[in-house]
């Protein structure tokens, strides 16, 4: 790993699982569980309010849904871990829900009316890397074990902050982590050429069974974060854009947003 994801994992400073009243907190000895699900929520100055409330009422909604409950029960533990964290720039990330274990409707509820009682942070800057590298951060305090730990990233632009992606994702999966992607489309003015999911898929996801999700319309959004659960907590099965559909010699530059950035072409 390069000397500048070593400093900027240095840095983050982690804290360890909290107790929520009415939600099952990581214990002290480690709890197996189906999956371990970091949700790592894009809340940077690109989106507006109505996308940044849209975006959570999603996830809320999608916790309280019975198919989302039917499938954590429907695992081999029938329980899954989970944590919900927003993140912008390059060292700012914050914890909205600390890791909590999910085994049926009453958990996942209290998981949603929890994450719907917190404020959204707002934060500059787009890095995708550093949630990623943060997101890295959060599996060995989690209080939990499982054979499948998957990153779930989501954003409206391409990475422009912080070190580049592409070796951020690659440390991931050499961590024996999938990272699967939710890219916004609800405004593409960021450009590069491309659409905003085939950057995801090029430059971002990685892992067994990655996979992207893209929105592309405001009323998308809630079925959108409940599929992509679902796909998720399922198990790494054919998803709707698989890592492995990438090609040796495509084109995305993966650089985009950062060349773009340094021109001040956007904010």
């Amino acid at each position: 790993m390069c000397g500048f994801f070593r400093q900027l994992l240095a840095a983050l400073v982690i804290t360890g699982p909290v107790v929520l009243a009415g939600i099952s907190a990581a214990v002290a000895a480690e709890r197996t569980v189906d999956l371990e699900l970091v949700l790592a929520v894009d809340v940077s100055g690109s989106m507006d309010e109505d996308e940044h409330l849209l975006q959570r009422q999603g996830y809320v909604e999608a916790f309280r849904h019975p198919g989302v409950v039917e499938v954590i029960r429907s695992g081999f533990y029938g329980r899954i871990a989970v944590t919900y964290f927003e993140w912008a720039g390059a060292s700012g990330q914050v914890i909205t829900v600390p890791w909590t274990e999910i085994s049926d409707a009453p958990s996942a509820s209290a998981f949603a009316d929890y994450l719907a009682s917190q404020p959204i942070a707002y934060i500059r800057g787009t890095s995708i890397s550093g949630g990623i590298l943060f997101a890295t951060t959060l599996f060995p305090t989690s209080g939990f074990r499982a054979a499948r730990r998957v990153i779930d990233i989501s954003g409206d632009g391409t990475n422009n902050r912080g070190g580049p992606v592409e070796p951020a994702r690659d440390y991931a999966v050499s961590l024996g982590l999938t990272i699967n992607g939710l890219p916004l489309l609800l405004k593409e003015y960021w450009g590069g050429g491309i659409s905003l999911d085939v950057y995801y898929r090029d430059c971002v996801i990685g892992g067994p069974g990655a996979f992207v999700v893209a929105v592309k319309k405001p009323d998308q959004m809630a079925r959108a974060i409940r599929r992509k659960l679902i796909l998720e907590i399922a198990g790494p099965v054919a998803g709707p854009v698989l890592a492995s559909t990438r090609v040796q010699t495509r084109q995305t530059d993966c650089l985009i947003g950062e060349k773009r950035w340094q021109s001040r072409d956007f904010e």
